[in-house]
């Protein structure tokens, strides 16, 4: 079965949501295990030179099908991500036998490597009638997200497809697509990336400065007429940035950190008490605190007020109520939320719960 029709079939059985496991373990999995051989170190500069060294000798050849390349790459170092050497052999080749090739490596390869590379050779074109078939090669995002989404940036309709796929990739898939989404100016898929584009992976760290900053957060929030999705995903989008130091944008280097926490705090305040609403708010509340002031853009006063209005919120009964009911006390997530954020706020319902007064 090739890569394609692997994934065609999986998305048929999954058409909204994110294949199971990125759609591993692939077709060719026995295959590439058995075949592969121990490869020589290549220098980073060179990585990709041995492909576009192979792609330069089929398109010197008039004749040559797009099928001998199937089972030309598997002993080469093959970059998932976009690549110079392999880039140019597809520029220097005729614009017409590159998109054939590209073509017919991703509809028919049986092997990965060849797949990927048939991917790349789309990646260096524009043609807007390739959308689909990149669109259901990048379902197996996690090998395929990184050219997927470079290809679908560079067509016209490219930010619809991409918000497609984003919809339906998880993991570091998702990481690759959103950010293509935010380096295209996000102006189709800002609505959808203010409220659904972290889905709670860990990778969130790595992109949601960038959709904060692309989608202007700042002027979204601000409004009267802002609904719980969007403050649901600020909320998250904060508490992300609060802690996502090495990986990406934090708080700190968000100018308007201080703006989108005030009205943030503000909304909170009247939307009716979940446990993932306490969580973050707690852990914003939490980073506030431990944090200088002037990092985040206001005077000790606001710092401070913005803290008081947080915890004046997870203070509240109702609030109480529903994060003791919702969270598992034999957890290990509660002992530590108990034993750090709860104990160093002092959040009455943790405090209550373990008789501690203080």
């Amino acid at each position: 079965m090739s890569l394609f029709e692997h994934a065609l079939r999986l998305h048929q059985q999954h058409p909204n949501s994110a294949i199971p496991r990125d759609g591993e373990p692939f077709p060719d999995d026995e295959a590439h295990r058995r075949r592969r051989r121990p490869r020589k170190q290549v220098e980073q500069r060179l990585i990709g030179a041995g492909v576009a060294e192979v792609l330069d000798a089929h398109f010197t050849s008039a004749d040559a099908p797009p099928a001998e390349l199937a089972d030309a790459f598997h002993d080469l170092d093959v970059p998932i991500h976009r690549n110079d050497h392999i880039t140019a052999a597809a520029l220097r080749a005729d614009r017409e036998r590159v998109r054939r090739a590209g073509r017919w490596l991703v509809r028919h390869s049986t092997d990965r490597c060849s797949a990927t590379v048939g991917l790349a050779l789309l990646a260096a074109d524009w043609a807007e009638e390739d959308i689909p078939l990149i669109q259901t090669i990048g379902l197996l995002s996690h090998r395929f997200g990184p050219l997927a989404a470079d290809a679908l940036r560079r067509r016209r309709g490219g930010e619809e497809a991409l918000l497609w796929l984003a919809q339906r990739v998880t993991g570091w898939g998702r990481v690759y697509v959103i950010e293509a989404l935010c380096r295209n100016g996000a102006y189709a898929s800002r609505h959808w990336l203010l409220r659904h584009a972290c889905d709670g992976d860990f990778l969130n760290g790595y992109f949601a400065g960038q959709v904060a900053t692309a989608t202007h957060l700042h002027e979204a929030i601000v409004g009267t007429d802002v609904d719980d999705e969007l403050v649901d995903h600020t909320g998250r989008l904060l508490k992300i940035m609060a802690d996502c130091g090495g990986m990406g944008m934090t708080l700190d280097h968000y100018p308007p950190a201080s703006i989108v926490l005030a009205s943030h705090a503000g909304h909170l305040s009247a939307q009716a008490p979940t446990v993932g609403r306490y969580l973050d708010a707690a852990v914003i509340a939490d980073h506030l605190a431990e944090k200088p002031s002037e990092r985040l853009g206001c005077s000790v006063e606001q710092r401070d007020h913005l803290v008081q209005q947080y915890l004046a919120v997870l203070d509240r009964q109702d609030w109480c109520d529903t994060v003791r009911s919702g969270l598992d006390p034999t957890s290990d997530y509660f002992a530590w939320f108990a034993e750090n954020i709860a104990t160093r706020r002092r959040l009455r319902a943790f405090m209550d719960l373990t008789g501690d007064g203080r």
